[in-house]
């Protein structure tokens, strides 16, 4: 029972911090990450990481990555995807050069300084996404942007990964090597399939299950389609945010997606999200802040910067005003739940050194708590620029 005792905890503070952070006005989902520190390990020590809310935050991050793949517009999407692969292209060699650099004059060695560089090349846009739809920006050519290069990211970063485990990883740690070239085989048959459920798969089902005396057949099916997806993307070795966020769009393309979209948003806001955002504060850990406090300030620094100047180079370089630039810039900072997966993986693998794990940890969790307000501060300048 502790453990609904803990979900009630998570529920109640993150209403309350929510409500003071818009009467302040900062992101919401601020104050909500704040409750995660302030209740975790770093403070009170209340709430640490179990299985249950492990599972709840993972059910939370998908729900969220679905609801932003069903307020998207498809062909806003499309007509963006240029833009959005050079800035995700820029969003990677910069902070791997950069990162390689550091690690290299930190005396790390070849290959974990290239390994920190694939670290923070990763991006998490599950906190951005949460911040656009708060200021209205989702469906924006700022959001669009920012969701395609998220997802060409992604697969970017697995690509990295899956090469140099397979070439420098200690394998007996990491279960064997992995078959680079199955794995993007693996990844093309996955997108044909997405292909294939927003074109027939999704409105086929949606009308399968309409004639079905069954309440909430419809939204039942939706959450189907959206785990399934986030399962097999998985399975395939990219994000299960990924797999959410394109079932969300397979909904949008059908009759059925307010329904949905109605349906579905309670459950995510009223629950599993505010787990997601309440995890990622329970990952900090100030046992050896201190000690390490310039490595953690300068690594902090050199996160936050590689990916708002390469992604806002990249969107920049493709036609977007400054201010644009910068609001998608500020939109790939967040590392989040992908480059802490990274991150253990490459501790698995010995190729991040256990004297510094805790302190990349750190990095990660901080680029994610200063992300949304980067992001808001540069909306807030595109509002008074198109005023």
């Amino acid at each position: 029972m502790s453990y609904i005792g803990g979900i009630a905890l998570i529920l109640f503070t993150t209403t309350i911090a929510g409500a003071i952070s818009e009467r302040i006005g900062i992101p919401i989902v601020i104050g909500q990450l704040l409750v995660g520190i302030l209740l975790g390990p770093a403070a009170l020590g209340w709430l640490h990481a179990n299985v249950l809310l492990n599972a709840g935050a993972e059910i939370g991050v998908v729900i969220l990555m679905f609801m932003a793949g069903l307020e998207s517009d498809l062909g806003l999407l499309k007509k963006y995807f240029k833009p959005a692969l050079s800035v995700a292209t820029f969003g990677v060699i910069l902070p791997m050069i950069c990162f390689f650099i550091y690690g290299e004059i930190m005396d790390q060695g070849f290959e974990r300084s290239v390994f920190w560089g694939v670290v923070f090349a990763a991006t998490s846009v599950s906190i951005s996404v949460e911040v656009l739809r708060e200021f209205g920006r989702l469906n924006s050519k700022e959001g669009a942007t920012i969701l395609g290069a998220a997802v060409v990211d992604d697969i970017m970063a697995v690509l990295i990964l899956s090469i140099f485990v397979s070439m420098f990883g200690n394998v007996s740690q990491t279960g064997g090597s992995p078959n680079l070239w199955l794995s993007l085989a693996e990844q093309a048959v996955y997108f044909v399939l997405v292909y294939l459920l927003i074109r027939w798969l999704a409105p086929f089902l949606i009308r399968l299950f309409e004639h079905l005396a069954v309440p909430q057949a419809i939204p039942i099916i939706s959450l189907v389609i959206c785990l399934g997806m986030a399962y097999l993307a998985d399975l395939t070795g990219l994000s299960a945010v990924i797999g959410a966020f394109f079932a969300g769009i397979a909904i949008a393309q059908t009759k059925a997606h307010k329904e949905v979209s109605a349906n579905i948003n309670p459950i995510g806001y009223a629950f599993f999200i505010p787990i997601f955002f309440v995890s990622i504060g329970l990952e900090m850990n100030f046992d050896h802040f201190l000690s390490n406090i310039w490595l953690i300030v300068v690594m902090t620094i050199l996160a936050l910067l590689t990916k708002l100047i390469g992604g806002g180079l990249g969107a920049k370089l493709l036609g977007f005003s400054w201010n644009s630039a910068y609001v998608v810039g500020a939109g790939m900072v967040s590392r989040g739940e992908m480059a802490l997966i990274i991150a253990q993986i490459g501790y698995q693998a010995h190729l991040l050194h256990a004297s510094v794990y805790s302190e990349v940890i750190i990095v990660i969790v901080l680029s994610t708590l200063l992300a949304p307000l980067m992001l808001k501060q540069a909306i807030n300048g595109l509002s008074t620029e198109q005023d």
